[in-house]
């Protein structure tokens, strides 16, 4: 199997945006060749992430178009499609490419259109990730996050204003992210005062809607080094999906395709929960930064909340988590967000993050699916 690296990387303005999802882009693939110096032509298998171009713009065919407007035609195109986590199943597929053989050069672009949407258009195509059972009894997934959250507090004991933390320190990341939507600090007091939206979640505690995309350049190493001096190298990557029903799962504040995915990762990678110097979670909820965190092996199950109050997860603790601001400042353009959580990663490692560096040899990216149905984990390590 080959080994596999990024050589280049891009990132669009997310947040409110004009033009539609096909725009978006290109613009960021665009941005990623120009990043790695690679001509369009030398491209050889183009993935596109996107969850719901047609239900939000009445939009397909947008790899196809992608591969038109940047001029990489012949290349074989590929849409993904893993709901909220199908920026990282792009990366998953983007590897496989590569990794296989069939492929020495692929772009992997994720993007989506939502904020020309009201808010309810824009959580009913997002509430249609889950089950046809939950779903006619009005079932969304903020219920289940304000539940889980719920159920988590008086499990391990938690105090509310440990989520509130959360939020708190990612919009602080935000701020020094030109690229995130929302580039404001906010205080305790604002995070716990804001509208109950499912209790005990609050306003603060959810993710944007948001416009964006994303690009992540892969081919195998010894090509990387023909075209870069600084690359990060896959090495791990793992899948997993879990009940599809959450309701049918032995505890909801563990999230089993996390677990999974993880444990394929770490497996693939030989490095463990210890070795990880920098992480980008899936926290489209407060809660579900510590439930990932836990479920990677970052701290024991119940005291995630304890780390975050500790200051264990600050970009100057011993484990900096969503130093991007996460998707709770960065914004969440559903099929660019892993892709994005990639490029974070690959700007730590290879030390372009600016204000936001940190000191990272080694990354890791969890994208979750729904509430948690599909995972993908990826491990990124300096290239060496």
């Amino acid at each position: 199997m080959t080994d596999v690296a990024i050589v280049g990387a891009s990132m669009t303005q997310f947040g409110q945006r004009d033009g539609w999802v096909s725009d978006l882009l290109a613009e960021a693939g665009q941005a990623c060749l120009e990043d790695a110096n690679v001509a369009p032509h030398e491209i050889d298998h183009l993935y596109v992430s996107n969850m719901a171009s047609g239900e939000f713009e009445g939009q397909t065919g947008v790899p196809n178009m992608l591969a038109h407007d940047l001029g990489a035609i012949p290349a074989y195109t590929q849409r993904v499609d893993q709901t909220s986590s199908s920026g990282g199943a792009g990366i998953y597929a983007a590897w496989q490419s590569v990794a296989s053989g069939a492929s020495d050069m692929t772009l992997l672009v994720g993007g989506e259109k939502m904020t020309h949407c009201t808010t309810k258009e824009a959580t009913d195509v997002i509430a249609s990730i889950t089950h046809p059972v939950e779903y006619k009894h009005g079932v969304t997934l903020p219920s289940f996050a304000g539940l889980t959250a719920r159920l988590y507090l008086d499990t391990y004991d938690a105090p509310r204003d440990s989520l509130a933390r959360v939020a708190v320190k990612n919009h602080k990341n935000g701020v020094d992210n030109p690229h995130a939507q929302f580039r404001k600090e906010v205080d305790l007091d604002t995070v716990l005062e804001s509208p109950i939206v499912a209790d005990p979640l609050r306003l603060y505690d959810f993710c944007p809607i948001t416009d964006g995309s994303a690009a992540l350049l892969f081919c195998p190493v010894e090509v990387a080094e023909e075209y870069a001096d600084d690359y990060v190298r896959i090495a791990g990557v793992g899948g997993a999906t879990d009940t599809h029903v959450v309701h049918e799962r032995a505890d909801p504040t563990t999230m089993g395709g996390v677990v999974d995915s993880g444990e394929i990762a770490y497996e693939m990678s030989g490095y463990g929960p210890e070795d990880i110097d920098v992480a980008e979670l899936h926290d489209m909820f407060t809660i579900l930064e510590f439930l990932q965190s836990e479920d990677l092996g970052f701290f024991e199950k119940g005291h995630a909340w304890e780390a975050v109050e500790e200051g264990v997860t600050e970009r100057d603790g011993d484990l900096p988590i969503n130093t991007s601001g996460g998707l709770k400042s960065k914004g969440h353009p559903l099929g660019a967000s892993g892709v994005a959580q990639g490029y974070e990663i690959y700007t730590q490692l290879v030390g372009e993050a600016g204000p936001r560096q940190v000191d990272a040899e080694v990354g890791l990216c969890c994208n979750v699916g729904g509430f948690g149905n599909c995972v993908i984990t990826t491990i990124m390590e300096a290239g060496q």
